[in-house]
């Protein structure tokens, strides 16, 4: 019988009931596919290869993540409530020492959501490394988390939930967004006062094939995370960088997944992107699998694979090592945000949020403390055009006593002003989540 050389489990949910229309890129058969050509491949029959059933995440374990307004249930479902559970049942499986490694193969997405959520943007209604990565952070002892999102599309959604927070890098390998949805995920976005540098964004030209973005992978990412020193590393497995993706313009290959997936060792991946349903998304998921399970993945090759064909321009190439000094400067000493107040003060900033699935549009004023000790108090007023005025007030992990004391106060304030529609407080010092 063929050994798998780390113990590896697979959580897969393809939710059957959920699609935002029958024939959207986004769809069950996404993963159906892949589940045909990993029983062809034999892998369900490698010793060491575990199947994991997905979890249900709970309404506490969303609101420990998310401002939803008006409450959970307006924006989810039942198929997003299993799909962050199946995050999160991959990352117990490693946690406990059941596997290795995990690869949680689970729909629908999640790395366009936000901190508040009022619908449906980029196919995500909740974030579900996020939601796995609070959980791990309240029951188990891991604190530095690395998030190394590889989709094709920049992960706006979990920028925005760490943007303040230092004990977590958020680290976005995506095609440059004034090429591609959503049009952010600048080199020059680097994280709030709190969390300066922990955020790094690596935006690629169009038609970077694997030469490009393995050298990223290489010369960026690597030294950035061996500095950083994480005690658990999530990939954030999007798969439209492929060359037969119909909705982006990269040309990465299924073999070019594994190799990064190999290099970058991710405790666990969580799939996001990937609309090549029948010319990508089986090899890849295939490659990193085996990848994972450390296993050989030399054979791993799409049908019409021509490398010549897809082999990325000379000025590419130039482009992408010019950008490596910027990359690792904006990590290793970033600039200071010069419109940052001094420590005890709130920074303010004001967004405007638009949800292309659902055609929503958002306001929103945050403010956030600027703390040397933890993370900062973090407040937000939220209005949308399908939701009044809402606030929500978090009080970080491992809040000091001064944020601490300042966001009971404002969450005490807020309720005593009788202007919000609703109001909910993540509490994360007493492990408390309360929406009124």
């Amino acid at each position: 019988m063929i050994k798998a050389g780390n113990r590896m489990g697979l959580v897969f949910f393809p939710a059957f009931d959920w699609a935002i229309e029958p024939t959207h890129p986004e769809r069950e058969e996404r993963l159906l596919y892949t589940q045909d050509q990993l029983r062809e491949e034999g892998i369900f029959d490698v010793e060491g290869i575990i199947e994991f059933k997905p979890d249900m995440a709970s309404e506490e374990d969303i609101m420990r993540t998310h401002f939803c307004f008006p409450d959970v249930k307006s924006v989810t479902t039942e198929s997003h409530l299993i799909s962050a559970g199946g995050a999160i049942r991959a990352a117990r499986a490693v946690l406990d020492g059941e596997v290795v490694r995990a690869f949680a193969l689970v729909r629908p997405p999640g790395h366009h959501s936000m901190k508040c959520v009022h619908g449906n943007r980029g196919f995500c209604n909740i974030n579900n490394e996020a939601i796995m990565i609070e959980y791990i952070r309240e029951h188990y002892p891991r604190k530095k988390i690395a998030i190394v999102d590889t989709d094709c599309h920049h992960g706006d959604g979990t920028q925005d939930i760490y943007w303040h927070d230092p004990d977590i890098l958020f680290i976005s390998i995506h095609q440059d967004g004034r090429t591609l949805y959503p049009g952010s995920g600048h080199v020059t976005e680097l994280g709030g006062p709190n969390a300066r540098g922990k955020t790094i964004n690596i935006p690629l030209p169009p038609e970077t094939s694997d030469d490009g973005f393995l050298y990223a992978i290489d010369k960026m990412v690597l030294p950035i995370l061996e500095h950083f020193g994480p005690e658990f590393v999530v990939n954030s497995a999007g798969q439209d960088n492929h060359y037969s993706d119909p909705i982006t313009n990269m040309n990465f290959s299924a073999r070019g997944y594994a190799i990064l997936n190999d290099r970058i060792k991710p405790d666990v991946a969580v799939l996001e992107g990937g609309y090549s349903i029948q010319g990508a998304l089986p090899y890849v998921n295939l490659g990193i699998v085996l990848a994972m399970a450390g296993m050989d993945y030399s054979y791993v090759m799409e049908p019409d694979f021509d490398a010549d064909a897809i082999r990325q321009e000379k000025d590419v190439t130039e482009y992408i090592k010019r950008l490596a000094d910027t990359v690792l400067q904006n990590y290793f000493n970033p600039p200071p945000d010069g419109q940052a107040p001094d420590p005890g003060e709130f920074m303010m900033r004001k967004k405007r949020i638009y949800y292309d699935t659902d055609g929503i549009q958002e306001s929103q004023l945050e403010a956030v403390m600027v703390c040397e000790r933890c993370a900062g108090v973090y407040a937000v007023q939220s209005v949308s055009s399908v939701n009044e005025l809402s606030y929500g007030i978090e009080i970080p992990v491992g809040a000091c006593d001064t944020c601490y004391d300042e966001g009971l106060k404002i969450y005490n304030a807020a309720r005593s002003e009788n202007k919000f529609a609703t109001i909910q407080l993540i509490n994360r010092r007493d492990r408390s989540y309360v929406r009124m």
